[in-house]
């Protein structure tokens, strides 16, 4: 099974894109998606941006993992 993770491109450097999900930062290659700029959201997989996504779609992924998160610690 493959997981992907929501994540906010903060910065480019060439190919490269700092970016954040859930408060941590993270290194991404952006090889496989085009026109990326700062403020777009990607999904995050094994340290390359995989896809564009809107913000909407990120935050509601986000919401799902949080709830799942909270159910796995009550």
């Amino acid at each position: 099974m493959c997981l992907s993770i929501p994540a906010r491109i903060e910065s480019i450097d060439g190919i490269m894109a700092e970016v954040s999900a859930g408060g941590a930062t993270f290194k991404a290659g952006l090889h496989m998606i085009e026109n990326a700029k700062v403020g777009d959201y990607i999904l995050l997989h094994a340290g390359f941006a995989i896809q564009k996504i809107s913000e909407k779609e990120a935050a509601e992924t986000l919401q799902i993992l949080k709830e799942m998160d909270d159910s796995l610690n009550e």
